[in-house]
């Protein structure tokens, strides 16, 4: 997406990427020792999903993503899915938020044939609890709406707000072994960093 963005879109959607970082919103998230949030939420076919289940069975992936519409998202995701038998071999689960509506995580589990469940944060409620949810600035929302994308109505809402990209890993007893957050949204964790840190628990 960004290398079909003319100039001045780019230029646009740096700016607020620079303003984020200026902001250190990044900096005011969960981190690594912090007790996780518990909460539930509807899967893409509705199903509650309750992440203290998650937990009680074992290590817990946790990656919130912008939506299906951001390209850098559906690449992680598809990353995500690619790692899901080695973390599932270490006794992990991956679980996967967005405040995309239940409607619009069924199209992207299904367009990315994913085998894990895809969450729908409405009002980026649990998000807000990460310490992860920014606004999103006036120009950037018209340039959205220019391309034909309406932030609000995909979240079932009149606010313009999203996440901060992030991957966390839960240990069983509910604290967060690691953390990932970048308000640049084109940067993601690596699985194999998420893989090797499960590795790592198994051998202590």
């Amino acid at each position: 997406m960004a290398a079909t963005l003319p100039p001045e879109q780019l230029q646009t959607l740096q700016r607020m990427i620079a303003d984020l970082k200026e902001r250190g919103v990044e900096h005011s998230a969960l981190r690594p020792g912090m007790p996780v949030p518990r909460f539930a939420l509807p899967n893409a076919l509705g199903k509650m999903i309750d992440i203290s289940e998650a937990l009680a069975q074992g290590p817990l992936v946790l990656s919130f993503y912008r939506g299906g519409w951001c390209p850098y998202c559906s690449a992680e995701l598809r990353a995500l899915q690619l790692a899901l038998p080695d973390l599932k071999a270490l006794g992990a689960s991956l679980i996967a938020i967005s405040p995309d509506l239940p409607d619009h995580s069924l199209s992207t589990a299904e367009k990315h044939a994913l085998d894990f469940d895809i969450l729908s944060d409405a009002g980026n409620m649990v998000a807000r609890r990460f310490g992860l949810v920014s606004g999103v600035p006036d120009e950037v929302r018209l340039m959205y709406l220019g391309k034909g994308l309406d932030l609000g109505a995909r979240a079932g809402t009149t606010a313009w707000e999203l996440p901060i990209p992030a991957t966390y890993l839960v240990g069983r007893n509910g604290i967060v072994r690691l953390a990932f957050v970048d308000a640049d949204y084109t940067q993601r964790l690596d699985p194999l960093v998420i893989i090797e840190a499960l590795r790592q628990d198994a051998a202590a």
